[in-house]
């Protein structure tokens, strides 16, 4: 009887604790992205709304603060978004973050838009290398007929018009401003946490992450399946931090460490050249070119400007191997530069090689060039010291008495020569001329005479 008793017990206890488990509020995850948005923060938010699908959590946070970033990152991300299954909350925050530029496109993808007091979004306008400034809001001037918008490259007002239409599709799907969203993109305006919420491009404001959730319970949002009712209260927060692979793609992804690890990479394949069998500067020569053409391939790179570096390094390798005493160096360093200059196609913050970087690469090219060039000089000024011209002018001695042929010494090799002059053993002489292995010879006093 004892035993049934406690049989029925342990039953109970499991069936409480199931019922436990199952009324337990699914989890939270959030995803903190500070920095600009590049290939690796899409690659590190795309794996956290899988993640957060696989372990059936209830709402993911991205916990956001970016100055902005490349075009085709962030549309990655907002796909991802609007794919998710999972309720997805774009939240700026700490206090002092911001969702500029590409952030705010972010924000206005997100099922809920939330920001932390003291936070601001906006000055979406999309720029690019060459692009003009926004222009305000287009007057007419009196003596003119032309408007501020005919003085845009068409391109510009294509990227403009292109950029102010997705933000507008955007906040339609939410709900949001979408005439201020639209402003952001002309003309660049910017809104504090408050001032969101008032004109509402926001869906609530929150002290942190913790006060987020606890605001969000009960909340309704519209997922691609459906509407779905959040119950965050006492739900578990798991913040998901960046992998080892999402911090390498993140170092390897700036611009500035892609055209050092590609420079590293042709100056030890250079370096392993000029000393076979060395093997270290090849391998890493070999592992940091790959790795910077990699990261390249990653970035909105400028095709012209990375053929002007290739070509470049090309020039400078060549004036390694070939005397051309600096003209192929001088014109591979200048190419270089421009090349560098030009390499990356984007003027957004993070994603720009400075030109502090630039120049100093630059001049330690040219410091190899000079390097290079001079040694090529000097060698060209020293004499010949081996080979059959080395042998012309040097001084011998006759090993025996030599009336037309015989044998003399010269450098300490034994050389068969002959003499219009007889040669006593032991007489000093000078090498005239050569004919394969037989030496022309004279007396060192009348070839000093002659000379």
């Amino acid at each position: 009887m004892t035993a049934v008793k406690l049989s029925g017990c342990a039953v109970l206890v499991s069936l409480l604790l199931s019922a436990a488990a199952f009324a337990a509020p699914r989890e939270v995850v959030v995803l903190p992205v500070d920095g600009a948005i590049g290939p690796a923060s899409a690659q590190f938010i795309t794996r956290g709304l899988d993640r957060a699908e696989k372990d059936a959590a209830q709402l993911v946070v991205i916990e956001l603060d970016t100055p902005g970033g490349l075009d085709t990152s962030m549309r990655e991300i907002i796909k991802a978004i609007l794919a998710s299954p999972v309720p997805v909350s774009v939240f700026v925050a700490p206090s002092g973050a911001r969702a500029a530029s590409a952030g705010t496109y972010i924000l206005y993808a997100s099922h809920v838009a939330a920001m932390a007091p003291g936070t601001n979004l906006g000055a979406a306008t999309p720029i690019q290398i060459g692009m003009p400034s926004p222009s305000p809001a287009p007057q007419v001037d009196k003596d003119k007929s032309k408007t501020g918008d005919d003085h845009q490259d068409t391109l510009a007002r294509k990227q403009v018009h292109d950029a102010a239409a997705y933000i507008r599709g955007l906040a339609q799907l939410r709900g949001r401003n979408a005439d201020w969203g639209e402003r952001a993109v002309r003309e660049a305006v910017s809104l504090s946490a408050d001032e969101a919420l008032a004109q509402k491009v926001i869906d609530l404001t929150a002290r942190d992450v913790p006060d987020l959730v606890a605001k969000l319970d009960g909340r309704k949002v519209a997922i691609a399946a459906g509407e779905r009712t959040l119950a965050t209260s006492g739900a578990e927060i798991v913040t998901l931090a960046p992998d080892w692979k999402s911090r390498f793609l993140a170092i390897i992804t700036e611009p500035s460490v892609a055209l050092i690890l590609m420079m590293l990479g042709v100056y030890g394949i250079l370096f392993e050249f000029m000393n076979p069998g060395f093997v270290l500067p090849g391998v890493i020569g070999g592992i940091a070119l790959l790795i910077g053409l990699f990261a390249l391939n990653m970035l909105p790179i400028n095709y012209a400007g990375l053929a002007l570096i290739l070509l470049g390094l090309g020039f400078i390798v060549a004036e390694a191997f070939v005397p051309a005493y600096g003209s192929l160096g001088a014109g591979g360093v200048i190419a270089f530069a421009i090349g560098a200059v030009m390499l990356v196609d984007s003027d957004v913050p993070g994603f720009t090689v400075p030109l502090w970087l630039i120049a100093a690469i630059t001049l330690v090219s040219a410091a190899f060039v000079f390097l290079v060039a001079r040694l090529a000089v000097r060698a060209h000024r020293r004499p010949v010291v081996t080979g059959s011209e080395e042998l012309i002018g040097s001084v011998g001695v006759a090993l025996e008495d030599v009336q037309r042929e015989g044998w003399a010494r010269v450098h300490s090799e034994q050389w068969r020569v002959q003499s219009a002059v007889p040669l006593k053993r032991g007489q000093n002489l000078r090498v005239t001329g050569r004919d394969g292995l037989v030496l022309t010879v004279a007396p060192l006093e009348q070839a000093s005479e002659g000379a």
